[in-house]
């Protein structure tokens, strides 16, 4: 089940499985891309792999897990909830996937749930880690297309013309002045 929330933050329920570790890669990669944090798919890939594999190691049989991403501004979060109520352990520093998302984040935790237990982390994200996904100008030739006109139009509003006899005698010399290919551009709109 996918839920979009709002534009930061995405929540995915899945079930832990070594075909789906793939998917919710590409699920965050685009997520983060859309946030324009493409500095930060990596470690953060990596850290949600690490996370559902321990999903799929050391839970019992049920392996459904929830995938949620945040982000506030200031701080990436990534966390995977299960339905295992044991707790991880950091088994040492070179030993175990806690120890290699210690290593890649700024900060990470576990606590319990009522349903389980909840391990996320954090990395903090600069101003200049943030990648525009556009250029911040448009192309001049997009600004000259997107002109304002340079006078307001002369054809008063209403229905449109379909001949000059629909037009009163006073107004008549007003709609003679539009040329024909412009009355006929604004009867077609």
């Amino acid at each position: 089940m996918n839920v979009p929330v709002n534009s930061s933050y995405y929540m995915v329920e899945v079930e832990a499985r070594r075909e789906r570790v793939p998917q919710v890669r590409r699920i965050v990669a685009a997520h983060l891309r859309y946030w324009r944090l493409e500095n930060h798919i990596g470690p953060m890939c990596r850290g949600v792999d690490e996370l559902m594999l321990n999903v799929l190691e050391h839970t019992g049989d049920d392996k459904r897990c929830v995938v949620e991403l945040w982000w506030n501004g200031k701080n990436l979060i990534a966390a995977v909830a299960d339905y295992d109520r044991r707790m991880p352990r950091l088994l040492g520093p070179t030993r175990g996937g806690l120890a290699r998302i210690a290593a890649m984040s700024d900060g990470w935790g576990a606590c319990g749930t009522p349903d389980g237990k909840l391990v996320w982390f954090s990395r903090r994200v600069k101003a200049l880690d943030r990648e525009p996904l556009a250029w911040s100008k448009p192309a001049p030739f997009l600004q000259e297309a997107k002109r304002a006109p340079e006078s307001p139009s002369l054809v008063p509003a209403g229905p449109p013309l379909t001949s000059l006899d629909d037009v009163e005698e006073p107004d008549r010399e007003l709609v003679e002045a539009v040329p024909a290919a412009a009355r006929l551009a604004r009867q077609r709109a």
